[in-house]
């Protein structure tokens, strides 16, 4: 370890605790921590830049932290702005009535997890077969017969008579 490695650790552990008090209460308590992960990634590629003074070592990790903050919201400032604009320029589903396939949605929640997942993924994410294989990571047979079997577990949970 490097002299200015051992002052770089010596300036975190001693700094640690109010930096993550810092970012807590400019980011909030759920993403604190990756923030200070960031900051201390960034501190390790820029040890050079160490001051030797600890107090002076202390101020540059808060400016270093600072920038991760300021990152940060430009992300999160970027992802509202990105999912407004999809969600304005999509097409605008009408919702159906709040009661409207309840009976499909329990029947389907009564289903083996595994049988469920496939369900879902084929009719509300609109995914083949063998996507939905390839997502689960089971081969395309398997799937197959798992969603054969899953349907008729369905048809029966809604007394749908068997097509002849």
């Amino acid at each position: 370890m490097t002299r200015r490695d051992a002052l770089l650790t010596t300036a975190l552990t001693a700094s640690s605790a109010d930096l993550l008090a810092y970012l807590q209460r400019r980011a909030g308590l759920d993403d604190a921590p990756g923030l200070l992960g960031e900051t201390m990634v960034v501190a390790w590629r820029r040890v050079a830049e160490l001051p030797a003074d600890p107090e002076r070592a202390r101020m540059w990790l808060f400016g270093i932290a600072r920038g991760t903050l300021r990152n940060h919201v430009r992300g999160q400032s970027r992802r509202w702005a990105l999912a407004d604009r999809i969600r304005l320029d999509g097409p605008q589903p009408v919702a159906p009535p709040a009661d409207e396939g309840s009976e499909v949605r329990d029947a389907i929640a009564r289903l083996d997890p595994d049988l469920a997942e496939l369900v879902q993924l084929v009719h509300w994410e609109r995914m083949t077969i063998v996507e939905a294989a390839e997502l689960l990571g089971i081969p395309d047979s398997t799937a197959r017969s798992r969603y054969a079997r899953a349907k008729e577990a369905l048809r029966v949970a809604l007394a749908v008579p068997t097509p002849t």
